[in-house]
C-alpha cells in the first residue's frame, strides 16, 4: 500500500453459503473523498463490515490506514474510523443532552463514564457549531429529529479525530428539506481544516455532492465501475449499472438525479 493509501483491497472476496462479494480491488487515498453506491444486495453492507473489521475477507487482502487486517489489534484500529449509521442511533441514552452525546466520541463509549474537563466538553460544543448544530446545543437527544441524530453522531465520530469517516446512508428516512440540511452539514465538514477522508454511502445520484469527486459503483457483489465523477455519473455507464436505461437531469450545484428513460 502506498504511503498514502487510506484504503487498500486486492482480489477480496467474502463467502457466506454463496458468494456475497468477488475480485474486489479499490483503493482509496488521502485527500481523496468517495462515494460507494449500489442498489440492494449489491454488497454494500458486506463490504462495509471488511472495511470495518467486523468480518474476514474469505480471500483477498485488506489494508486500513497502513494496518492489514490479520496482521493487527482491529479494537486498535476502529479507534482510528468513524462509522455513522442510522442502524446505531438508537444505541445512545436519550435524556442525554446533544453535547454530552458528541462528548462520548472522545472516549469511544455510549454515554459518559470517564471523567472529562470543561476544555473538553467546549471543545464537543464548538464542533456541533462548526457543523451548523448552534441550536441543537442542550438539547436532550430524545427530542431530536433523524437529520440531528445524524449530525450529533458525526459531531461524535469527529470528537474521535477519525483518518477515515464513514457515512453509512446517513439521508436514509430524512425528508426532502432534512436531507439538504444533512448534506449542507456534510459539506461544511468536508471543508474543515485536516478533515478525515469521507466514504459516503448512498443509493441516489442527487445525493453526491460536488466534495465527492470519485465514484465507486457495487452491481451483485463485483465492481461493475470506479473512477471519477465525470466519468461514472453519465447516461451510458449508469443506463448500464441500473435495470434500466435511464436519463440524467441536474438538480443544483453540479448534482444530478436520475430517472427512467421510460415509464
Amino acid at each position: 500500500m502506498t504511503n498514502n493509501a487510506v484504503l487498500s483491497m486486492k482480489n477480496v472476496s467474502f463467502e457466506r453459503d454463496k458468494m456475497i462479494l468477488k475480485n474486489i480491488n479499490w483503493s482509496l487515498h488521502s485527500g481523496e473523498n468517495w462515494v460507494l453506491m449500489g442498489l440492494n444486495g449489491a454488497g454494500k453492507t458486506t463490504l462495509l463490515s471488511l472495511i470495518y473489521g467486523n468480518h474476514w475477507a474469505t480471500t483477498g487482502s485488506i489494508e486500513v490506514l497502513g494496518e492489514t487486517f490479520g496482521k493487527t489489534n482491529v479494537l486498535a484500529l476502529k479507534k482510528r474510523i468513524g462509522l455513522i449509521s442510522t442502524a446505531v442511533q438508537s444505541r445512545f441514552p436519550e435524556h442525554h443532552l446533544a453535547q454530552y452525546i458528541v462528548l462520548s466520541g472522545k472516549f469511544g463509549t455510549i454515554g459518559i463514564h470517564n471523567d472529562f474537563e470543561k476544555n473538553d466538553l467546549n471543545e464537543a460544543i464548538g464542533l456541533l457549531k462548526k457543523l451548523g448544530g448552534d441550536e441543537l446545543i442542550n438539547k436532550p437527544y430524545r427530542v431530536l429529529s433523524q437529520g440531528q441524530r445524524q449530525l450529533v453522531l458525526i459531531a461524535r465520530a469527529l470528537l474521535g479525530k477519525p483518518e477515515l469517516l464513514i457515512l453509512d446512508e446517513p439521508c436514509n428516512g430524512l425528508d426532502l428539506f432534512s436531507r439538504e440540511l444533512l448534506l449542507e452539514q456534510i459539506n461544511k465538514l468536508a471543508q474543515l481544516p485536516n478533515h478525515p477522508t469521507l466514504l459516503f454511502v448512498s443509493h441516489y445520484t442527487e445525493e453526491i455532492l460536488p466534495i465527492f469527486k470519485n465514484i465507486m459503483l457495487l452491481k451483485q457483489g463485483e465492481i461493475f465501475a470506479q473512477g471519477t465523477r465525470d466519468k461514472i455519473l453519465t447516461e451510458n455507464v449508469l443506463s448500464k449499472f441500473y435495470p434500466k436505461p435511464i436519463k440524467i437531469f441536474p438538480v443544483t450545484n453540479n448534482r444530478f438525479a436520475v430517472y427512467p428513460a421510460e415509464l
